[in-house]
C-alpha cells in the first residue's frame, strides 16, 4: 500500500514548486510576464501541500510504527519540520486570494516548525550523535523554519517580529554550518543515496537573503549582497560536485536542490526591483532561466518515476 510510505522529504516538492510560484510573482512585478504562470504554479503547490498534508496524516493512522521509524531517524526525522515550512509557504500561496486564511495557514505552520525546532534541537544538544549522520538536513528544523518564519511574517505585514525569525535563522545558520563543513573535511565520505542533501546546503544564504529582503526595505545593502554572494559560491562548489552526487540515481531526493535554486532566482529580482542595476540586476534574469530549466528537469524526472511505480521509496527503518 502506497500510503504508509509517505515520506516527510516530499514535503520539499511543496518547497520547490512554492520557491518557483514565487520567483514567477516576483518576475511578474518586474517584468511584463503573465501573471497567471506564477499564480497557477503557487496555487499548484498549495494543492500538492493538501495532498500530502492528508497522506502523511494517514501515514500515521495507517502505519504508525513506519512514521515512528522516521520520526526517530537521525537523517530523516530532520525532514519532518519541513511540514510546517511546507504550510507557512502555501499560505503565502493564497495571500493574494484571502489574506486571513493565509495568515491562519502561516500561523498554524510558524508554530509546528518552532515546537519541531525546539523538540529536535533540545535532542541534537544532548550529544551522542554520530558524526557520519550529519549531513545539512540539519539544517531544516532551525534554519529553514526560522528563515520562512521571517518570509511570512514580512509578507503579513509583521516584519519586526520577522526580524526576529531572522536572526534565529541566520545564527543557527552560522553555528551549524561549521558543523557541517567539520563532518565533511573529516568524516566517511557521504553515502551515494545521502548525496542529493548537499543541494541543501545553498538554501540557508538564498533563502536567508528572500528573508532579509522580506523584513527590510529600501534599496538593498552589502549585507544581502554579500549573503547572495554565498548562495553563488555554493551553487559553484555543488555544480563541481555534480557528478560525484549524481552516482545516486535520480530519485525524489533531488528535490533538496529546488528551495535553494528558486531562493537565488526570488533575491535576484527582488533586489533588481529595489534598485540594484548593477551586477544583481545582470545576474537576475539569467539566475530566472536557469533555475526554471533546472525545475522543469527535476519536475519531468519526478513524473517519469512516478508513471513507473518508482517514487515511492522503502519505508524507513528504526
Amino acid at each position: 500500500m502506497a500510503l504508509p510510505r509517505i515520506p516527510a522529504a516530499f514535503f520539499g516538492i511543496v518547497l520547490g514548486v512554492a520557491g518557483l510560484g514565487n520567483s514567477w510573482r516576483a518576475a511578474t512585478a518586474l517584468w511584463s510576464v503573465p501573471a497567471e504562470i506564477g499564480e497557477a504554479i503557487s496555487l499548484l503547490a498549495v494543492a500538492i501541500w493538501l495532498v500530502l498534508i492528508v497522506l502523511y496524516a494517514g501515514k500515521w493512522i495507517v502505519a504508525p510504527n513506519d512514521a515512528m521509524a522516521e520520526l526517530e531517524h537521525p537523517v530523516q526525522c530532520c525532514f519532518i519540520g519541513l511540514i510546517g515550512v511546507a504550510t507557512m509557504l502555501a499560505g503565502l500561496g493564497i495571500l493574494p486570494y484571502s489574506h486571513i486564511a493565509a495568515g491562519v495557514l502561516a500561523a498554524a505552520g510558524a508554530a509546528f516548525a518552532l515546537l519541531f525546532l525546539m523538540w529536535r534541537t533540545g535532542l541534537l544538544w544532548r550529544g551522542g550523535r554520530d558524526p557520519v549522520t550529519n549531513t545539512p538536513v540539519l539544517y531544516l528544523p532551525a534554519v529553514a523554519g526560522s528563515f520562512v518564519i521571517a518570509i511570512a511574517a514580512g509578507a503579513l505585514g509583521y516584519p519586526d517580529w520577522g526580524q526576529l525569525a531572522f536572526g534565529a535563522g541566520f545564527f543557527s545558520w552560522l553555528a551549524m554550518e561549521s558543523v557541517l563543513l567539520h563532518r565533511m573535511l573529516t568524516a566517511p565520505t557521504l553515502a551515494e543515496p545521502l548525496r542529493p542533501t548537499l543541494g541543501i546546503q545553498l538554501a540557508p544564504p538564498a533563502v536567508g537573503s528572500v528573508a532579509y529582503l522580506s523584513v527590510t526595505t529600501g534599496t538593498p545593502d552589502m549585507f544581502v549582497h554579500a549573503m547572495f554572494g554565498y548562495a553563488i559560491l555554493q551553487v559553484l562548489i555543488i555544480g563541481r560536485q555534480l557528478p560525484w552526487i549524481m552516482r545516486q540515481p535520480f530519485a525524489g531526493s533531488y528535490w533538496a536542490f529546488t528551495f535553494g535554486l528558486t531562493a537565488l532566482s526570488t533575491a535576484a529580482l527582488r533586489m533588481t526591483a529595489r534598485g540594484d542595476i548593477g551586477a544583481i540586476g545582470e545576474l537576475a534574469p539569467i539566475i530566472f532561466v536557469l533555475v526554471n530549466i533546472a525545475l522543469a528537469m527535476i519536475a519531468v524526472g519526478t513524473l517519469w518515476l512516478l508513471v513507473r511505480g518508482k517514487l515511492l521509496p522503502a519505508p524507513v527503518r528504526a
